[in-house]
């Protein structure tokens, strides 16, 4: 039997990098907060909630992807594994731009 490797879970939260109040994207998983671009080691699939370490972790490079908009490198403040997650349509795109200049 095949797993899925993506759960929904799609649910507001209160940023733990810089405090703000995160609504719900409505169409997929909210992953990462719009503002700051920080997310949270929580998952190893999306939205399975499996890993245990739950440090932040901050965005720390963008690429563009002409099908997906930008991919955020996200690394963990705790244990420091990067994962890759897709932007979302609200995410603050001066600091996405930025992120493409830097250096993974």
């Amino acid at each position: 039997m095949e797993t899925k490797r993506f759960i929904k879970n799609d649910s507001g939260f209160a940023c733990a990098a810089c405090g703000r109040e995160v609504e719900p994207l409505g169409y997929t998983s909210r992953n990462h907060c719009p503002y700051c671009l920080a997310s949270l080691h929580l998952d190893e699939n999306p939205g399975d909630r499996a890993a245990n370490c739950g440090g932040i972790m901050d965005a720390v490079k963008a690429d563009p992807d002409p099908k997906k908009g930008f991919v955020i490198y996200h690394k963990c403040r705790e244990c420091g594994v990067i994962k890759r997650n897709k932007a979302a349509a609200d995410d603050d795109m001066d600091l996405l731009i930025y992120l493409t200049a830097k250096e993974l």
